[in-house]
């Protein structure tokens, strides 16, 4: 899993935790470790306008 500087509202605590629960038999993370100690402390949720209610709703 490649971890490089982005933008700082990418780089959250939920994006590192789905990345390592797909991991089927192994993960190897390549990165900083400052980038990754921040993404473990970043636990900033944004709201996300998916529109999946919607599409569930009128399916």
């Amino acid at each position: 899993m490649p971890i490089w500087q982005t933008a700082p509202m990418l780089l959250t605590r939920n994006l590192l935790y789905t990345g390592m629960t797909r991991a089927k038999k192994m993960l190897i993370v390549i990165g900083s470790k400052n980038i990754i100690d921040f993404m473990i402390n970043n636990n900033d949720n944004k709201k996300r306008n998916t529109g999946l209610t919607y599409k569930i709703v009128n399916m």
